[in-house]
């Protein structure tokens, strides 16, 4: 999947958040939106993710060389981001079965092999507002991650991960998202910094 934005500019009642912002995410690469709390990352992201019109410009979508409608993208795609909520009366099988509903699973993958790379043993039957805020993390990652999508969007993929969360989040990233245009917004530059190839720094963009 190849993205290109064109002369994209966003605003909330008279200010503009970003204006004028032209860079392309080139097909099977990791690239990262990278600025402070607050200066449109995650606005920029639900513009290409579609969930919001630009106000300004255009986003022109390649997938294997032919060009995919705005409303089609999100058949394309899957997100994480914080304010997205997992179903928290579902048990995690109940919320996999969901999910995979809508999209297939990467080839070779199941619903038992994502759990069992979730590594939550004993949980499988707690209800999901159980899980602590990390675990919950842990979960929209592999959803996404496990999602047979050419196009992954990440907004703070870190957040409420330990140590060892991020290490494991780093592990599927190398291991599952190699052949995938990936798009991470983040603030912490030092996890993100080791395996994107390309970054956009939202605040050159605020005029």
């Amino acid at each position: 999947m190849r993205i290109e934005l064109n002369h994209i500019g966003k605003k909330f009642n008279s200010e503009w958040i970003f204006r004028d912002v032209s860079f392309t995410f080139e097909s099977n690469q990791t690239s990262a939106i990278l600025g402070r709390n607050g200066s449109g990352k995650s606005t920029l992201l639900q513009v290409i993710a579609g969930n919001i019109h630009s106000t300004a410009g255009v986003v022109n979508y390649t997938f294997n060389g032919n060009q995919i409608p705005d409303p089609e993208i999100f058949r394309y795609l899957a997100l994480v981001a914080p304010y997205q909520e997992l179903i928290e009366e579902f048990t995690l099988p109940e919320m996999l079965d969901f999910h995979f509903a809508f999209k297939s699973y990467i080839p070779g993958f199941s619903r038992q092999k994502t759990i069992d790379l979730l590594g939550f043993p004993g949980n499988n039957h707690k209800h999901i507002r159980q899980f602590s805020s990390g675990m919950k993390q842990r979960v929209k990652l592999v959803i996404a991650i496990m999602s047979n999508v050419p196009l992954l969007l990440f907004d703070e993929p870190a957040m409420n991960l330990d140590q060892s969360g991020i290490d494991w989040y780093l592990q599927l990233m190398n291991d599952f998202t190699k052949t995938r245009t990936v798009i991470i917004c983040s603030n912490q530059h030092r996890i993100e910094s080791g395996f994107a190839s390309s970054k956009l720094m939202i605040e050159e963009f605020k005029k």
